[in-house]
């Protein structure tokens, strides 16, 4: 059953033609990747779907409901959440905070947001342990942690997650992997966008390659990872 649907969506930026008909599904309960390079129209995708920037055409349905012209709060309440790429942590206040700002105008009970943060603390236990900490003296991967803590306390049944292990170290970048993987198998929808294309292929379920704003391929992902044709035409890898 799809949980999320863009049908012919066109996105622009002023006059700037960005994504040109994009089409892509996203099964419920699926780690589901949209690779390409640099450029190609990743990160539009994923604010399109958020309502930050809306599709100038085509539509985008999250669970059977159209929320093509939504604000981002709207699509949030709906059961979305983005976890932007650069972090975007608020470096000035402590990790418990930040956390706090994740249900801040949603409508989670406080008991949930409770069990909530016990989930997230048992995925990221060093950010328990540094909780009074501001998150701007942590390193980049705990800051990173952080900000799919705070997304995941909306509560959402859907993430979007860009570029989770852009800067990383290895070690650091495995360790994520992990994560997103039993997130994913612990309930909760994925749409991932990750420049590590043999990451992403190795966690997903399924996969789209999306080159100068357009779907190019799509296909399981480990049929896409073996297709070294698709691979060094889109991705420029051998």
């Amino acid at each position: 059953m799809s949980l999320l649907e863009l049908t012919g969506v066109d996105t622009y930026y002023g006059q700037s033609h960005i994504l040109h008909d994009v089409s892509l599904t996203v099964d419920e309960g699926s780690l589901c990747a949209l690779v390409g390079r640099n450029g190609a129209g990743k990160t539009t995708t994923l604010r399109s779907i958020m309502g930050v920037q809306n599709p100038r055409s085509g539509t985008v349905r999250f669970d059977g409901v159209d929320i093509t012209d939504n604000d981002p709060h709207q699509t949030s309440q709906a059961g979305v959440s983005l976890i932007p790429e650069h972090r975007r942590v608020f470096p000035e206040l402590s990790v418990e905070e930040n956390l706090r700002l994740g249900h801040l105008g949603q409508d989670v009970a406080g008991d949930r947001v409770a069990s909530l943060t016990d989930q997230v603390f048992e995925y990221f236990p060093r950010l328990e342990e540094r909780k009074s900490q501001q998150a701007g003296q942590m390193s980049g991967g705990e800051q990173q942690m952080l900000a799919i803590a705070r997304g995941m306390l909306s509560d959402p049944d859907m993430l979007l997650i860009d570029e989770p292990t852009e800067g990383l170290m290895p070690a650091l970048v495995e360790k994520l992997r992990d994560i997103l993987t039993r997130i994913n198998r612990d309930g909760i929808t994925v749409l991932l966008v990750e420049q590590n294309v043999e990451l992403a292929f190795d966690i997903s379920d399924y996969a789209y390659i999306i080159d100068e704003g357009e779907n190019r391929v799509d296909g399981p992902s480990e049929e896409l990872k073996q297709d070294d044709e698709i691979k060094d035409r889109y991705l420029a890898l051998g």
